[in-house]
């Protein structure tokens, strides 16, 4: 018998129908000996509806508020599965994350957990039920109901899959698995049968959309196994776990990961001086706006330029914030390109495999792409190009590292 925490996202749960089809797939488990806790979303388009209801009466709703009005949307699936799951003969109980006591911060609409009180829990699968709650909240210290921010409910199950020391935090999603890269990209994309944790960080942080960054960070931290399956096909999904150091034939690349969302900005004629990254850099983090890549040219006449990417949507916003700076550090120009796009190749194997990186260029010149930019970490080298050039550039990479599927691989994109 094994402990298994299952999350069902808001389509897989968007009508009664595959709320019925959620309990016979959360029957069956039990049948098998499993003790169940399932975590559920808002019925698709839900959240979107209730926030929509919000803005209708305030223009910026109080967050408090918010957060009592768009916890409900889960509320409502709870219960709703605990009575599919009793009239299939299944003992179920719903509950929503203050009768848990999911303990979180009083940042409301983007709460952190504290900590998870799993006595109740236990309590209830001693006594035999399957347990279902509602994912993408909590509670504050002074008993407010707090939500955890798009994509919260991964972080719920995470959460309660390390409360639980459960065997497996299983996440049931529209998609069988990982793959190799986008496959309604490259006809070729496969299925990862298993895939790192940090592997999987940096697939999440460069666009792929099957796992919130913040769930796959929770996991990590508490060595959760998380696997990723289709919510209506069987198959086994993609393991995520930590790194098998006996395992002799890791491949060196995992995946290949794009990122549509970014823009470039340049200043040109930038005084050539200490502190100088700091005087431009400075006043865009205190906008609030991330910065990804950075390059810095070496110039001529004590002067250089200084180039780094930002979100497309913080790019109007940045671009106003560095005119000013360029004006009061004297640079020449400020120059933006919103038309770029960033590829990277992932893989552990890195750490001892060399020639990723010219493998990896030489593919691109192959196909007469030009590199604009270039960042690397210990797992994972990504290039900044023109966005005309990405889907491009991404089959080469995944022809280059040999990640097409096998003849025989039953892999369904």
């Amino acid at each position: 018998m094994s402990l298994i925490v299952q999350k069902f996202g808001g389509t897989s749960v968007g009508s009664l129908e595959r709320i019925g089809q959620v309990a016979d797939k959360v029957a069956r488990f039990r049948a098998e000996g499993h003790d169940v806790v399932v975590v559920v979303s808002a019925m698709s388009g839900e959240t979107n509806r209730l926030i929509g209801l919000a803005h209708e009466l305030q223009e910026r709703p109080v967050p408090r508020e918010l957060d009592v009005l768009i916890s409900t949307g889960e509320q409502v699936t709870t219960a709703l599965l605990s009575m599919a799951l009793n009239e299939r003969g299944v003992k179920a109980k719903s509950y929503n994350g203050s009768q848990v006591r999911i303990l979180t911060d009083d940042s409301h609409t983007k709460a952190r957990i504290r900590e998870i009180d799993n006595e109740k829990l236990h309590a209830g699968l001693e006594a035999g039920y399957v347990l279902v709650v509602a994912g993408f909240q909590g509670v504050d210290e002074h008993g407010n109901i707090t939500t955890l921010g798009r994509g919260g409910s991964d972080t719920t199950a995470v959460a309660l899959a390390a409360a639980l020391k459960a065997d497996e935090c299983q996440i049931y999603t529209d998609v069988d698995g990982v793959y190799t890269t986008d496959p309604r990209m490259v006809d070729g994309a496969r299925r990862l049968d298993r895939i790192t944790f940090e592997e999987m960080l940096e697939m999440a942080s460069m666009g792929s959309k099957v796992l919130q960054i913040r769930a796959v960070e929770f996991a990590g931290k508490y060595q959760v196994p998380l696997r990723v399956l289709h919510s209506f096909q069987e198959g086994p999904g993609t393991l995520i776990t930590l790194e098998d150091v006996n395992q002799m034939e890791t491949p060196t690349i995992a995946g290949i990961a794009f990122n549509r969302d970014e823009a470039k900005l340049t200043v040109l004629g930038v005084p050539d001086m200490p502190g100088i990254a700091h005087k431009i850099l400075g006043p865009i983090g205190e906008a609030n706006i991330e910065v990804d890549v950075i390059l810095q040219n070496t110039g001529e006449d004590n002067h250089t330029d200084f180039t780094f990417t930002v979100s497309r949507t913080d790019l109007p916003r940045a671009e106003e914030v560095l005119r000013r700076v360029a004006a009061q550090i004297e640079a020449r120009e400020v120059r933006s390109d919103p038309r770029i796009a960033k590829v990277s190749v992932v893989g552990v194997g890195m750490r001892s495999h060399a020639g990723v990186a010219s493998q990896m260029f030489a593919a691109l010149a192959e196909v007469g792409i030009n590199i604009q930019m270039i960042t690397t970490s210990e797992i994972k080298i990504s290039v900044i190009i023109e966005e005309k050039f990405l889907e491009l550039a991404v089959r080469a990479l995944h022809s280059s590292f040999g990640l097409e599927k096998e003849p025989n691989d039953e892999s369904v994109a």
